[in-house]
């Protein structure tokens, strides 16, 4: 297994009472309460986290390869998560979509920015060969 070259950032998060419970991060700038999904708790859950953080990931990567290549992103760049839960056997699994909105490029060159920041991606890279991931470009 590879292993980092040189740690950036850690994220430390204090997590309690599971997926009816809640997390904080030390800084304090995450505080979430966290419901079953599908119940009609007013917390989060880990797939919807799970989501806006492999989102927002993407982005950073898009936003670091188009610039290595001198491509200009749309202002409006968005990426829509969606992650799936559910039984495989005996065990539980998720699985991801995510559909990249890159409005006003040439769509071969904005399949080729995908294409390169789901290379570089950490999530990507973390999920690579363990879950599955569909990427599509809107």
């Amino acid at each position: 297994m590879p292993s980092l070259d040189k740690v950036l950032y850690t994220a430390r998060v204090h997590t309690t009472g599971g997926r009816d419970g809640a997390s904080r991060s030390d800084d304090g700038r995450l505080d979430v309460r966290h419901s079953l999904p599908g119940t009609p708790g007013t917390g989060t859950n880990p797939e919807q986290l799970f989501a806006a953080g492999y989102s927002a990931c993407f982005i950073g990567a898009l936003k670091g390869v188009a610039g290595r290549q001198k491509i200009a992103l749309p202002a409006d760049v968005a990426v829509d998560a969606e992650v799936d839960l559910g039984p495989m056997g005996e065990a539980y699994g998720i699985a991801v979509r995510l559909t990249v909105h890159l409005p006003g490029l040439d769509r071969a060159q904005a399949q080729a920015l995908v294409d390169a920041a789901h290379r570089v991606c950490p999530y990507s890279n973390a999920t690579r060969g363990n879950i599955d991931v569909t990427l599509t470009l809107a």
